[in-house]
C-alpha cells in the first residue's frame, strides 16, 4: 500500500506542473504528444543513464576526496548535480533540432517537461526508500513535492530557454549561450543540495523559492515578447489586406479568447492559423536551407487558410 501512495505522491504533482507549464503557453502551444515524449524521458531515460553513468565516475571521489568530507558529500553536492544536468539535458538537443522547437518558451516548457519527469521518479524513489518513518515520509512528500521535483523543472528549463535563444544565433552566439546554460542548471542544482543537506537548509529554501519565481518571471517575460513578435509579424499581413487592422492587437494578447470580435464559427481556427503564420514568419527569416523552404511553404498555407476561413463567413 505505502508504494501505491508514494507512485501517488510522486505523480499527481508532478503531472500537474507539467499541465501547468503547458497550458500557460497559451501563444503557440507545443503538441501535446511531442511534450509527453519529453517527459516521459525525462522519468526514465536520463534517470536510468544518470544511475549508471553515476556508478562508473564514483571512483572519481579519489580526485575531490580533500574538498569533500566524504564519498557521499562528493556525490550529493557535486557528481549528481553534474551527471543529472548533463543527462537530462541530452535530451534537449534532439528537441531543439525538431521545427517544433522555436524559441526560449519552447525550451522552458520542454526542458522543463523532461526535469518534472525526472523528478518524478527521483521522488517515487525517495519516498520508498524512507516509508518506515511515517511523519518523515509525509514531510519528505511535502519538501520534495514543493522544492526538488521543481528544482529539476527549473534547472532544465533553464538550459532549455538557453537553447532556445541560441537556436536561431550565429555558432558564436551559440558557443557561448549553451555552455552558460548548463553551468547555471548545475550551478543551482549544487546549490540546492549542498543546502539543503546541511545545517544550511533554510537557505536552501530560500534559496530554491527565488529560482521558483525566477523561472516564472522568465516564462512570464518569454510570453510577453511572443506577443510583440505576433503584433510585428502580424502588422505586415495587416498591411497587405490579409487581417484587418482592429484584429492585430486582439491576435497578439488575451484579448483574442474573448468571444464575439470575430465570428464565432472561425474564431479559434482563425487564432491557431493566425498565431502560426506570425511564427512561422519569424522562422522564416532566421532559417537556412531546406528549413526555409518548409517554412516559406507554411507561410503560403496559412495565408490561403486564412483567406479560405473569411470567404466562409462572407458566404454565410
Amino acid at each position: 500500500m505505502i508504494t501505491l501512495w508514494s507512485a501517488v505522491a510522486a505523480i499527481v504533482p508532478m503531472v500537474l506542473y507539467l499541465m501547468i507549464i503547458w497550458r500557460l503557453d497559451k501563444y503557440d502551444r507545443e503538441p501535446l504528444s511531442f511534450l509527453l515524449k519529453n517527459f516521459f524521458y525525462g522519468a526514465f531515460g536520463s534517470v536510468v543513464i544518470a544511475i549508471a553513468v553515476g556508478y562508473l565516475f564514483a571512483p572519481t571521489y579519489f580526485l575531490f576526496r580533500n574538498l569533500f568530507a566524504t564519498q557521499d558529500r562528493y556525490e550529493v553536492v557535486f557528481l549528481s548535480p553534474v551527471l543529472e544536468e548533463i543527462t537530462k539535458g541530452a535530451f534537449l538537443f534532439t528537441t531543439v533540432s525538431s521545427r517544433k522547437f522555436d524559441n526560449l518558451t519552447d525550451g522552458l516548457v520542454y526542458g522543463g517537461a523532461i526535469g518534472l519527469g525526472f523528478g518524478m521518479t527521483e521522488n517515487f524513489l525517495y519516498f520508498i526508500s524512507n516509508s518506515s518513518d511515517m511523519s518523515y515520509w509525509i514531510t519528505l512528500i511535502a519538501i520534495r513535492s514543493l522544492f526538488s521535483g521543481v528544482m529539476h523543472c527549473v534547472t532544465t528549463g533553464l538550459l532549455g530557454a538557453a537553447l532556445g535563444l541560441a537556436k536561431f544565433k550565429p555558432l558564436k552566439s551559440k558557443l557561448v549561450l549553451v555552455p552558460l546554460g548548463l553551468f547555471i542548471a548545475i550551478a543551482i542544482h549544487i546549490i540546492w543540495n549542498s543546502t539543503v543537506t546541511s545545517s544550511d537548509y533554510p537557505k536552501g529554501f530560500l534559496f530554491m523559492f527565488c529560482a521558483i519565481i525566477s523561472f516564472i518571471l522568465l516564462f512570464k517575460h518569454s510570453l510577453k515578447t511572443e506577443c510583440g513578435m505576433i503584433y510585428h509579424e502580424l502588422y505586415e499581413e495587416y498591411s497587405e489586406g490579409l487581417i484587418p487592422e482592429e484584429h492585430l492587437n486582439i491576435l497578439s494578447s488575451p484579448l483574442r479568447e474573448k468571444k464575439g470580435w470575430v465570428d464565432e464559427l472561425i474564431r479559434r481556427d482563425y487564432i491557431s492559423t493566425a498565431t502560426s503564420l506570425a511564427f512561422r514568419k519569424m522562422q522564416f527569416r532566421n532559417s537556412q536551407g531546406l528549413n526555409k523552404e518548409y517554412y516559406e511553404r507554411e507561410i503560403l498555407i496559412q495565408r490561403s487558410h486564412i483567406q479560405k476561413l473569411f470567404q466562409k463567413i462572407n458566404l454565410i
